[in-house]
């Protein structure tokens, strides 16, 4: 029997939900699929696992207010969970598709690894799910605070979208992460309180020495993409000094706000440091990087347990 005889004539109904595949051969379905799927979807490329780095700060930005909860910081809480995770990591994964497709630490809870098809999903949803927050916070927020959260957002975009594409410039890409911090900022301007500039000066040297650690397992295929990274222009042994010194200071400005969380800081981050000096490679940083995962929520858990019980007694602030 020929291929022609095979062949579903042109223009045959397909069943609903019949798959199909897409442009790079995987295998797909009609667009009755469910809303599901594609939310989940949507949530594995937020990489839920690292939300912590934004609603963690949120929340940290409440209680150094003085207050446990403040029902004028809700909006803002909810605007760091899955709309500016989607931002920042689904603009990533748009412009980072060649390097992702050669990552193995792709297509699993470390990050997604989209299809050329699912581009304009991706657009349209961080747009829908960011433009409503951004416009009631122009309505609603102090200048300052609407500042910050431009700054706040501007910066993660151009992270990875051209022009700037901070991420391929050395350097750059690392100092470029000290606004994971600025929630430390924008949650105080949004409440008509002044941050507390020694903890979220601390926090963005933290951020700047986490970034080119964890980037340090990619030099392979960052280098082989051509993009030079901090880590890939320092290498394994240059980027534990680099982020040891960047976590010292960070200790160091912690501890003008809490001693005990200075040292916690200190202790998880020379492990880190230590244990890359000793065998500086990609595959070292591989394994270290579920330790670094833990680290925000280590550090954050023992701040937050310290802030809410000195809150409680009313010794903070």
């Amino acid at each position: 029997m020929t291929a022609c005889a095979t062949a579903p004539r042109a223009g045959a109904r397909r069943a609903e939900g019949t798959p199909i595949a897409d442009p790079d051969g995987r295998p797909t379905r009609t667009p009755t699929r469910t809303i599901g799927p594609v939310v989940a979807r949507l949530v594995h490329i937020s990489r839920p696992v690292l939300w912590i780095n934004t609603i963690g700060s949120g929340v940290v930005g409440v209680w150094l207010t003085g207050t446990l909860m403040d029902v004028r910081a809700l909006p803002v809480l909810l605007w760091l969970t899955l709309p500016f995770n989607l931002l920042i990591y689904g603009v990533n994964d748009i412009y980072d598709q060649d390097t992702d497709a050669a990552n193995p630490r792709k297509g699993s809870i470390e990050g997604a690894r989209i299809r050329p098809s699912e581009v304009r999903l991706i657009a349209w949803a961080v747009a829908v799910t960011n433009v409503p927050f951004l416009i009631y916070f122009g309505l609603a927020l102090p200048a300052a605070a609407n500042a910050a959260i431009a700054l706040y957002a501007s910066i993660f975009v151009f992270y990875s979208a051209p022009p700037l594409r901070f991420k391929a410039r050395p350097f750059l890409d690392s100092i470029s992460n000290a606004a994971y911090a600025l929630p430390l900022v924008i949650v105080p301007f949004a409440l008509g309180v002044a941050p507390v500039w020694p903890a979220a000066l601390g926090l963005m040297a933290w951020s700047v020495a986490k970034h080119p650690f964890d980037a340090v397992q990619d030099i392979v295929e960052d280098r082989e993409a051509g993009i030079t990274t901090t880590a890939v222009r320092l290498g394994p042994r240059g980027v534990a000094l680099w982020s040891g010194s960047w976590w010292a200071l960070s200790s160091v400005l912690f501890a003008l706000v809490s001693v005990p969380v200075a040292v916690v800081n200190l202790a998880i981050a020379g492990l880190l440091v230590v244990r890359l000096l000793r065998d500086p490679t990609p595959a070292t940083a591989h394994r270290l990087y579920p330790l670094s995962v833990a680290f925000p929520y280590v550090a954050g858990s023992f701040t937050g347990v310290l802030l809410t019980v000195a809150i409680f007694f009313g010794w903070y602030p």
